[in-house]
């Protein structure tokens, strides 16, 4: 389903803050709340709007450390068998098939450059893993909304595992 302008101006007012009320939405976009909700209920029903959540400083829940990780897999490696491969981690924020020479990349979050490294050992000992290259993050420039959840990409599914 593509948004019309109407509906995609409230995707970016829930988006920027999903608490905010149906009337507050409807001031911004020209419509009564129970207009915004009926909108927002016919969006949820499409799976437009997927969900509702909040978005956390990763350094608030002892995330200091990103990182990027280049997966190079073996030959026949389904995008599935790498998705089964990486959920159990949950220090991996994102991961997607690319295009170029790495088969996936990974968001990582981890406590400190130790725990990074031990989530690096692990994935790289995954039975599909060829190799990895992987990067750190010195200072994050810009964090907008992922299209698909409407969480920040900054945002780890979980607590920091003990390291």
């Amino acid at each position: 389903m593509r948004l019309n302008d109407l509906d995609e101006r409230i995707v970016h007012a829930l988006a920027e803050d999903a608490r905010r009320s149906y009337a507050d939405i409807g001031a911004l976009v020209g419509l009564s709340a129970p207009a915004v909700k009926r909108r927002v209920d016919r969006l949820r029903a499409v799976g437009a709007i997927t969900g509702f959540t909040v978005r956390v400083d990763p350094a608030a829940l002892g995330w200091e450390t990103e990182g990027f990780i280049e997966i190079y897999c073996r030959s026949n490696t389904s995008p599935e068998a790498i998705e089964r491969g990486l959920e159990r981690y949950p220090e991996v924020a994102s991961a997607s098939t690319v295009t170029g020479d790495a088969d996936a990349v990974v968001q990582v979050f981890a406590a400190d450059m130790r725990h990074f490294e031990q989530v690096l050992e692990r994935i790289a000992g995954e039975p599909f893993v060829e190799r990895t290259k992987s990067v750190l993050v010195l200072s994050p420039l810009l964090r907008r909304y992922s299209a698909d959840t409407g969480v920040s990409p900054a945002t780890p599914p979980y607590p920091p595992a003990t390291p």
